[in-house]
């Protein structure tokens, strides 16, 4: 017997009337308040319901992978707003950047993996997409996994203009994932993409090396 679901959501996004929508704040993000009714489950329609939505684009992230050496690169970088609910605001990241105008995912992530490793992305796979905190924010991040040379990633990175200050670690995989379950890397997008590659390493090498 075949018990598949392809979709357990009852609704789309046609179930939902927007009343009104209005910027609150307009600065290098916006902050949006809406208005509006969707379907219940018992039938019917809610009441009016207001929202605050913090809008601040959408991203790519990407966590450069080595398969001859099954080593990966991570950044190192100050993240402010981590000061109040962690023990240091410098905090190990995967590469990521937010996607501008006519920009694709990938476009962003082998952008940013000159800007804030030096290094260039060779083959690419797609990881997943998440909701990074849809109860406040509409921002989407497509995470990846890039082909490396990691004996390349060395120095200090990223834009004087946007203020950065990156510093540049190669560790093996497996160490990788012991900070994560250690809860030395506690951002979103890096514990994903690590923890994606811990289960698809075998695959990845299997068909990058063997490629080579």
């Amino acid at each position: 017997m075949n018990n598949k679901i392809e979709n357990p959501i009852k609704y789309s996004k046609n179930d939902i009337e927007i009343i009104s929508k209005r910027k609150l704040f307009n600065g290098f993000f916006q902050m949006i308040e809406y208005r509006f009714k969707h379907r219940l489950f018992e039938g019917g329609w809610s009441k009016e319901i207001v929202r605050e939505v913090f809008e601040r684009g959408h991203a790519g992230a990407i966590l450069p992978y080595d398969p001859q050496t099954d080593n990966v690169v991570l950044i190192e970088q100050i993240r402010f707003p981590a000061f109040e609910s962690s023990e240091t605001p410098w905090l190990l990241e995967i590469v990521a950047g937010m996607i501008e105008d006519n920009e694709s995912p990938e476009e962003v992530v082998r952008r940013e993996s000159t800007e804030e490793a030096g290094l260039t992305i060779e083959r690419i796979e797609k990881s997943i997409s998440y909701l990074s905190s849809p109860g406040g924010t509409s921002e989407r991040i497509h995470v990846f996994v890039g082909e490396v040379d990691s004996s390349l990633a060395k120095g200090i990175h990223g834009l004087a203009s946007e203020n950065e200050d990156i510093r540049v670690h190669v560790v093996s995989r497996e160490q990788a994932y012991q900070w994560v379950e250690e809860g030395k890397i506690d951002n979103a997008a890096t514990v994903i993409a690590i923890q994606w590659l811990q289960l698809n390493h075998q695959k990845l090498q299997e068909k990058w090396v063997k490629l080579i």
